[in-house]
């Protein structure tokens, strides 16, 4: 649950291993699930005729080959997902703004449309965008969903709950909110899995300013007693522990985003803190300081305007650790290494940096780390 190894092009719609042979449509988010030894991927697209299919492998990795399109009921929409009970019956679940689900026939290739039926969960009553996935779990089914309850965007991931995979849902509040990860997000989409009996969500956030680049991420959950599930917060350690303070800390690492300062790549594998305008913030959760340190590194690489990084923990109005400035440097862009006295600090805390300058051109920081 800390490395992970990315498998590429394991399903394409076009081009070089096109398995979509019936349209080029782009492809949105999917699911997958698995019987015996084949794994079948539930595609969608934006095709107002065909807008769902399966395709299969016999890896988990793919490639994924021979899609077909799935016939919807006439309830042609995106986002489907597959949960498998107990007794080895499938059901497929999909919608926007209201929740379709029906059983799926032995085959995985069809939905039995006798069994069909829509509005399980609905905008009104449980502030249901999209991105459906059920779990179960001590016989209670969970409904994850993409939940526009805040902000009037579904930045959240939500849940609702119930005794039987058809309902009535009964919805439970927010498990995760991406809300404050870019200055361009718009949704959220995941889902919750135990491994290793450890419960986890797993949910994306904007990234790059643009509300279509999304980084996958997790975080660790628990049940109450009485089956629900409380809120946890966005952190850039997730599955890990607390982010070792004199390790080097990816400025990419950040999980909390205020003002306009965003992650934007500068080489094709490497990400950086960049622009940032006057009372932006970024925070980094968690933070382990152990004995203590006693300076700061910074790979930065100063901008034309230059300003200040105001380094601070557990809030950003809280313990000051270092005021720091970064003079203006004009021409091309260069990266400098610089070390800075901070004040004595350890233990384990949330890690802000504040950015204070006159322009829009301060500087860029590629990584941190403590002495």
């Amino acid at each position: 649950m800390k490395s992970w190894t990315l498998h590429r092009d394991a399903f394409s719609s076009k081009g070089e291993g096109d398995a979509v042979p019936y349209n080029d449509n782009l492809l949105f988010a999917p699911d997958c699930a698995v019987k015996k030894d084949t794994f079948y991927l539930y595609y969608c697209q934006p095709d107002r005729k065909n807008p769902e299919g399966v395709a299969t492998s016999l890896s988990p990795t793919g490639p994924f080959t021979n899609g077909q399109p799935l016939d919807l009921g006439g309830y042609n929409q995106i986002d489907p997902s597959l949960f498998i009970d107990d007794d080895g019956q499938a059901y497929y679940l999909w919608g926007q703004f209201t929740l379709k689900m029906a059983r799926m026939k032995p085959n995985m290739r069809e939905l039995d449309l006798s069994t069909l039926r829509d509005s399980i969960l609905t905008e009104g009553e449980h502030f249901f965008h999209e991105g459906a996935y059920l779990a179960k779990r001590n016989g209670i089914y969970y409904l994850v969903f993409s939940d526009l309850s805040r902000a009037d965007m579904p930045t959240c991931i939500g849940y609702a709950t119930s005794t039987s995979p058809f309902g009535p849902y009964k919805y439970g509040g927010v498990i995760v909110d991406n809300d404050h990860c870019d200055p361009g997000n718009w949704n959220n989409h995941g889902s919750i899995v135990e491994f290793k009996g450890r419960w986890y969500v797993l949910y994306h956030r904007s990234t790059h300013a643009c509300n279509t680049m999304r980084k996958a991420c997790l975080e660790p959950i628990h049940f109450e007693p009485d089956g629900s599930i409380p809120e946890v917060g966005m952190t850039s350690q997730g599955a890990g522990d607390p982010l070792a303070a004199t390790s080097t800390i990816d400025a990419e690492r950040a999980c909390l985003l205020y003002g306009k300062v965003r992650i934007q790549a500068f080489t094709p594998d490497n990400e950086e803190l960049a622009g940032m305008e006057n009372g932006d913030k970024a925070a980094f959760k968690y933070v382990d300081f152990k004995e203590g340190v006693k300076s700061i590194t910074i790979r930065i690489a100063p901008g034309e305007d230059g300003g200040r990084i105001v380094v601070a923990i557990d809030q950003p109005w809280s313990k000051r650790l270092a005021n720091i400035t970064i003079s203006g440097a004009k021409g091309k862009k260069e990266w400098q290494t610089l070390t800075f006295d901070v004040d004595r600090v350890a233990g384990v805390h949330a890690l802000w940096l504040q950015f204070f300058g006159k322009g829009s051109q301060m500087f860029s920081i590629d990584w941190l780390a403590f002495n």
